[in-house]
């Protein structure tokens, strides 16, 4: 195998490569060009002169402006690149093109539930109203909790059933009783009614301003749970005991569950990018991309989110917009997001995080780029608001912040019944009742927390497997996670702290 070039262009319009391993002064970058100074593992080094105020293109688009003259050879990033505003062309429906389907679909062993949807795991969940209850919720979780010292594992008699999860949150009183309280309400009705709980429980205090009549009126819950006020009750011990003999009871008829082979296209993966670098949208986010488009041929879905982390890259999402009306939605979510922000008194480009600058990000525009590639390059079939269920098969956007947990939690919230996440630097994650799948951008970060990845993808950089292969193999670690093979972050147990919906509005 012959040794992969010391930089990766990513398009013959770039005026920057990519450093594949860190590159000492000297290192030929192109013909005629050399590193002037080191440039450090996943950066940007300049292969042509840059003047003030010209563009910086990686990807063959705008990443950001020049502020000062840039020679050939110096390392590109936040001393010598900013944002400045430029034209972007929409071209609405423009690249549409048909998907071609598989004549014989994957399947997966999947759950087939009474209403006819499909789970990928069992679950029983309890959720809370309001932080009141959280503490009581974890009470009754942590009674059907596995000893990771003794093993003693009160489920054993109940191999199907996969856990029982408390699900708190910081929030539920002291908000304003509109979009806030909606859109928080939106979020615990998605989770009430997620394909893999089997049975959930809602646990209130009694005088929160989330009330779980409310709640359960305006999400049409009634039947689907067991609620259940503190104060009602009659205090944290007799609400503990009712929510275990809850669980006990539901138990046995969780546990009737059998797996079946069902179509892939009963799949709807959220897929989620943190601790991106400088690989982020060379290797991993296209692999998942590609894999991503193998879902979508196989009758799947695919949620994007993030807005925040799609700025200034949606002219290229709502060029494969299905409709006008799509396209300019999501243009839209932009609008609202400049606004926001303005507001707040913040900016877009604060997005990329110190971590992200470390592993070679230099502007949201460039960030944004790279993680649009998760996505793949089939039709966008609908944009949703945050914690909206998804009704359609295919592509679909969903409107949440750029900040992980929170964005996962409304796409699980949408339906989502598996995570692909990709991570550059190292991000260690999950989100019950979704199992979550880590995707690594490079092979030093996957050594070193191999316990925390399920897949490596730096083998794209390394050139001993491409963009295509790599997204396959994704793919067919998502038929096996679907069918329940437990993931490396379900295996130490994340996905329980790492519920949080989306907070709007004063604290009051």
């Amino acid at each position: 195998m012959t040794t992969p070039a010391p930089v990766i262009r990513l398009h013959p319009d770039d005026g920057v490569v990519i450093a594949r391993a860190s590159l000492p002064p000297g290192t030929v970058v192109a013909d005629g060009v050399s590193a002037v100074e080191r440039i450090p593992s996943g950066h940007k080094v300049a292969i042509k002169p840059i003047a003030v105020g010209e563009p910086v293109k990686r990807y063959g688009q705008i990443i950001g402006f020049a502020t000062q003259a840039i020679s050939p050879g110096q390392h590109v990033h936040t001393q010598n690149c900013g944002m400045g505003d430029f034209s972007k062309d929409y071209a609405y429906c423009a690249d549409v093109k048909p998907t071609p389907n598989f004549d014989l679909p994957a399947t997966f062993e999947g759950i087939r539930r009474p209403d006819g949807r499909v789970a990928t795991r069992n679950y029983i969940g309890i959720l809370t109203s309001v932080n009141c209850s959280a503490h009581v919720a974890g009470l009754v979780a942590d009674v059907f909790k596995k000893n990771p010292f003794t093993g003693e594992n009160p489920l054993a008699d109940f191999p199907n059933v996969d856990g029982v999860v408390a699900l708190t949150h910081k929030t539920g009183c002291g908000m304003t009783q509109h979009e806030p309280l909606a859109l928080l309400r939106r979020t615990l009705g998605g989770y009430a009614r997620h394909v893999n709980f089997s049975n959930v429980i809602v646990l209130g205090l009694g005088c929160e301003v989330n009330q779980i009549g409310g709640l359960m009126e305006e999400q049409k819950l009634a039947g689907r749970l067991r609620a259940m006020d503190i104060q009602d009750v009659g205090g944290t011990r007799k609400t503990m005991e009712a929510g275990v003999a809850f669980v006990r009871e539901t138990l046995a008829d969780a546990n009737k569950v059998k797996r079946e082979s069902v179509p892939a296209s009963e799949l709807t993966v959220a897929l989620q990018c943190g601790g991106s670098d400088g690989y982020s949208g060379v290797s991993a986010n296209p692999a998942l991309g590609a894999a991503s488009d193998l879902i979508v041929r196989h009758g799947g879905t695919v949620i994007l989110s993030e807005t925040p982390e799609t700025y200034g890259a949606e002219h290229l999402l709502t060029r494969r917009a299905v409709s006008r009306e799509v396209g300019e939605k999501l243009v839209g979510l932009m609008r609202w997001w400049e606004e926001y922000t303005q507001r707040e008194g913040a900016e877009m480009n604060a997005n990329p995080s110190p971590g992200n600058k470390a592993g070679g990000l230099t502007t949201i525009l460039e960030k944004s780029l790279g993680a649009m590639a998760k996505a793949g390059t089939t039709n966008l079939v609908d944009v949703l608001n945050y914690a909206e269920a998804v009704t359609k098969k295919g592509f679909v956007f969903m409107d949440t912040p750029g900040y992980d947990p929170v964005a996962a939690t409304g796409q699980v919230a949408g339906g989502a019944n598996l995570v692909c996440f990709t991570t550059g630097r190292g991000s260690v994650f999950g989100c019950k009742p979704a199992p979550s799948i880590k995707l690594a951008t490079n092979t030093t970060m996957y050594q070193r927390m191999e316990e925390d990845m399920d897949v490596n993808c730096g083998t794209i950089l390394e050139g001993s497997e491409t963009v295509e292969e790599c997204g396959k193999r994704i793919f067919d670690l998502i038929l096996k996670t679907a069918s329940g093979q437990p993931t490396k972050s379900e295996s130490l147990g994340f996905g329980g702290a790492e519920f949080a919906p989306w907070v709007l509005g004063a604290t009051m």
